[in-house]
């Protein structure tokens, strides 16, 4: 382990040695101390409670390098799989954690807003950026957000003035490929400041080639005024060689809402980490997940709503299909404030698994401190209903058709509520991939 650490002690100083741009003094004290802290805490073990029934080891065991600047050299015919099709107000193509501005594209966007490369941003703004970036995802316990800190140097920087409509989404895309045959790793930022009033779509896709190994350390930080609403995407792609750490850290203001859609469906070794406080009275959240996986991939899914105010509400319902030797790992936490009286929070986790060796560890927490409040969970695990199959069978379908159709409906309950068609129909697309090769595999 001390190997690996020192692994990335190597590329941090390689990195700060070639970075050209001279840095905020700020930014620089803020990478230098996550990297002390990383090193402290070192990568997480299943000793950890929070990380119990997921081992890092194979992150840990691995050496991995920033990529270098040919490895940016994606075509556009590879971007173009992962592109959203529709009117969009931006679509920040980044490759490898770099920003690649002939992959871009930008409409018109309302006054005052920004969307932009984050460098960019932190060159010609950093007095304006210091308030929020590194503010919300704290890397003193989280050894990942420790490390992606650390390595900061670009993701996308938005910003929405007070009472404005973004009226098309903002698609942030990261792409991931190799660097001539080495494991290459990145560590993307999206920093997101909704203002007053405000609303807008962003959705944060993350992708790589289909035989790339690579590992994606990508943390957000979104930061909601009063009354403003957002919908949040995430969709993950990953190669499925590929290593996925995320965390997804949102503060909502007074009467803000936000929703937040996590779809992951690539990837080896996945970690999703969502961290929504409810920070003003009558601010409300909505967490959905679909996670699909297959062969000996697993996916982890670590949720928190804190509920810090009165007068709040959140909805969560998260859920899984797993195939093969899968294993699927849910732990939701709400927690509510002493002073976070009417609180109403619900809590629902599904997973369906397809074979006898497909696993799932759920665990769902209440941490209530308020007397005056609503909050129920509720977690299934199980397989599909020999009956429904049959009474499908007698109605003419083949058995693989009508296992299909089951899966497809327990998905719908997630699929239904996400509002982008586009995010939608692609789901359900891979989805229906999926399952015609398990399917057909277990025939």
């Amino acid at each position: 382990m001390a190997q690996s650490l020192d692994q990335y002690v190597a590329e941090y100083e390689n990195a700060r040695r070639t970075r050209s741009i001279e840095q905020p003094a700020w930014l620089v004290r803020a990478r230098s101390d996550a990297l002390n802290r990383f090193r402290a805490l070192g990568f997480p073990t299943t000793r950890d409670e929070e990380w119990r029934f997921t081992s890092v080891a194979p992150i840990a065991e691995c050496a991995f390098a920033l990529g270098d600047e040919a490895a940016t050299d994606t075509g556009r015919s590879e971007v173009d799989r992962f592109r959203l099709p529709g009117n969009l107000s931006a679509e920040v193509v980044f490759v490898n954690g770099r920003y690649i501005p002939a992959l871009s594209t930008f409409s018109t966007l309302p006054a005052g807003t920004s969307i932009e490369s984050l460098a960019s941003a932190l060159a010609s703004r950093g007095d304006e950026i210091e308030p929020h970036l590194t503010r919300l995802a704290s890397f003193q316990r989280q050894a990942f957000t420790a490390l992606n800190t650390a390595f900061l140097a670009d993701g996308v920087w938005i910003h929405i003035p007070p009472r404005v409509i973004v009226e098309n989404p903002i698609h942030v895309l990261f792409i991931s490929s190799s660097s001539g045959g080495l494991a290459t790793m990145s560590h993307p930022r999206v920093l997101a400041v909704i203002g007053q009033g405000s609303q807008a779509s962003i959705v944060e896709s993350h992708a790589g080639a289909d035989d790339a190994a690579y590992f994606t350390n990508a943390v957000t930080e979104i930061m909601l005024g009063e009354n403003a609403a957002l919908d949040h995407y995430k969709v993950q792609q990953e190669s499925p060689q590929a290593y996925h750490v995320g965390a997804l850290h949102v503060v909502a203001h007074r009467s803000a809402n936000c929703t937040s859609h996590s779809i992951s469906l690539g990837g080896s070794l996945v970690r999703n980490d969502v961290v929504a406080v409810l920070d003003g009275e009558g601010a409300e959240c909505t967490l959905n997940g679909l996670y699909l996986a297959d062969g000996q991939r697993l996916v982890d899914n670590h949720t928190t709503i804190d509920h810090a105010q009165p007068h709040c509400g959140s909805r969560e319902v998260y859920k899984g299909v797993l195939a093969d030797r899968a294993r699927g790992v849910f732990n939701g936490k709400i927690i509510v404030r002493p002073d976070a009286q009417k609180t109403d929070a619900k809590q629902t986790n599904r997973a369906l698994l397809l074979s006898e060796d497909a696993q799932v560890n759920t665990k769902p927490q209440l941490e209530i401190f308020a007397n005056d409040v609503k909050c129920t969970h509720g977690a299934a695990v199980g397989q599909l209903d020999d009956e429904a199959v049959f009474y499908l069978r007698s109605r003419g379908l083949a058995e693989s058709e009508a296992r299909r159709l089951l899966i497809h409906a327990f998905a719908a309950d997630v699929l239904s509520r996400i509002k982008l068609e586009s995010i939608r129909t692609g789901a359900e697309r891979v989805l229906q991939q999926r399952l015609a090769r398990v399917l057909t595999a277990a025939a």
